[in-house]
């Protein structure tokens, strides 16, 4: 049960970044973060009030809470990105990622809410991200968790991890399900 439990909290396995991010690899997260608001959005249109409210997993956040969390946490990191690009390595404000899935609006608004701040905040991101050089990239961030410190380039490999994570947690659900993609 705890390897099944697994699998399904991490489908496509927990981020793991390379020593080191070439060009190439960094174009390459630059489109996946480009590409979800189309593929979350085709994902996900079709379903019904009740599919919506499909936990992922055993006592796991539904299909809604899902889509509204890629919303806060991507809005979340790209504030990360402007103070790394902007400050001396800041300090970021970690959020309570489990305590805003469960206020009000994660579990009852309409998906569509999140799907298009995603598409707005996802254009914006890209836009940003294309314009960075090598030092942008190497900017740092000190994340309270650990006091770890997180490049702005690796910033983009967890969002872009991040979002394939999560879009994969719906995938599953609507896998096992039997429900049409």
């Amino acid at each position: 049960m705890e390897n099944s439990l697994e699998k399904l909290r991490y489908p496509i396995g927990h981020f793991e970044c390379p020593k080191e991010i070439s060009t190439a690899q960094i174009n390459d997260w630059i489109h996946v973060l480009e590409a979800l608001p189309l593929r979350l959005q085709t994902l996900v249109k079709n379903l019904s009030a009740e599919q919506l409210e499909t936990p992922y997993r055993p006592d796991g956040w539904t299909i809604r809470q899902v889509v509204h969390h890629i919303a806060d946490s991507h809005h979340n990191s790209y504030t990360r990105f402007k103070w790394a690009l902007t400050e001396d390595q800041p300090l970021i404000k970690a959020y309570e990622e489990k305590e805003w899935s469960n206020l009000f609006d994660a579990r009852t608004a309409p998906i569509q809410l999140s799907l298009d701040y995603i598409s707005a905040l996802h254009a914006k991101l890209v836009y940003l991200l294309k314009g960075l050089s090598e030092d942008h990239l190497k900017r740092p961030y000190l994340h309270p968790d650990g006091n770890v410190v997180v490049t702005v380039a690796e910033n983009i490999g967890k969002y872009a991890w991040h979002g394939n994570h999560h879009y994969a947690h719906i995938e599953g659900v609507l896998n096992r399900k039997g429900w049409s993609l």
